[in-house]
């Protein structure tokens, strides 16, 4: 039953992936965490490590998707990817020393301000301009640290700056996606490889911190999905396209809070 809720989980995951640039470790960690139970204070680790995988592939396939004219505002940004990747890896070595408890606690507290943040503060429902200025550099190392650390995703971090910095909705997605990508790739190395982050408890199927079925599964659901919703993306208004992507982050952190109470 648990591999057909991720499979499920997955699909859901694909659709936010193509639509809002966030998937991986935004949908997946609260039913990982879930699913992975049985590792106790360890599963939200697993669950972080678990979908660093997802978000590679996902990121990479909605990547390849996009098209070179969106993905032409990344030009010049190398600093910031190679920071990003700097802080991801930097990002799943610190995992693997924070309690699982402190991981999953992060995780609703990042969420929490986050909500607040593009609610109260002005500029995401309705952009303040359309000049659209990079992410600076030096914001690239914090980000893929805290992105990896807490198994947010890059995107809960880079999609709001971008659309304060004036970006439509639908790019600011876009982009999110390469940028996820250079987090994660890192982040899931250092996951795969680190021998010693195999969970105490874990069973068969896992390499390192990394559930290889439950990824597995959530890999099944998802990339068909993306490639659907990429061809045939449904029309929202740039407004209803942040509100969405609001309400998304409170149905996620209800979801997370909820595996804390259990």
């Amino acid at each position: 039953m648990s591999a057909v809720i991720l499979v499920l989980v997955g699909a859901v995951s694909g659709v936010t992936t193509a639509m809002f640039g966030f998937g991986g470790g935004f949908v997946a960690v609260p039913v990982l965490t879930w699913a992975d139970a049985y590792l106790g204070g360890d599963a939200p680790r697993a669950a972080v490590a678990t979908s660093s995988v997802l978000m590679v592939v996902a990121a990479a396939v909605a990547t390849a998707s996009t098209r070179r004219a969106v993905l032409s505002e990344l030009r010049g940004s190398g600093r910031l990817l190679g920071l990003l990747a700097v802080g991801g890896a930097a990002g799943a070595v610190v995992a693997r020393h924070v309690p699982g408890g402190a991981i999953a606690v992060g995780f609703v507290a990042y969420l929490v301000v986050t909500i607040v943040s593009v609610t109260v503060r002005p500029g995401f429902v309705r952009p303040d301009g359309d000049d659209a200025p990079p992410i600076p550099s030096a914001a690239g190392l914090p980000i893929g640290a805290v992105a990896a650390v807490l198994g947010v995703g890059g995107s809960v971090l880079t999609v709001p700056m971008m659309r304060r910095n004036g970006h439509r909705m639908d790019v600011a997605a876009a982009l999110a996606n390469p940028l996820t990508l250079a987090v994660a790739l890192p982040a899931t190395t250092v996951f795969l490889l680190w021998s010693g982050g195999r969970p105490a408890g874990a069973g068969f199927g896992f390499l390192g911190a990394v559930d290889l079925r439950a990824a597995g599964a959530l890999m099944l659901g998802s990339l068909p999905v993306i490639v659907l919703v990429r061809r045939r993306t449904p029309r929202l208004s740039d407004v209803a396209h942040a509100r969405w992507y609001v309400g998304l982050l409170v149905v996620v952190t209800i979801a997370m809070a909820a595996t804390l109470v259990r």
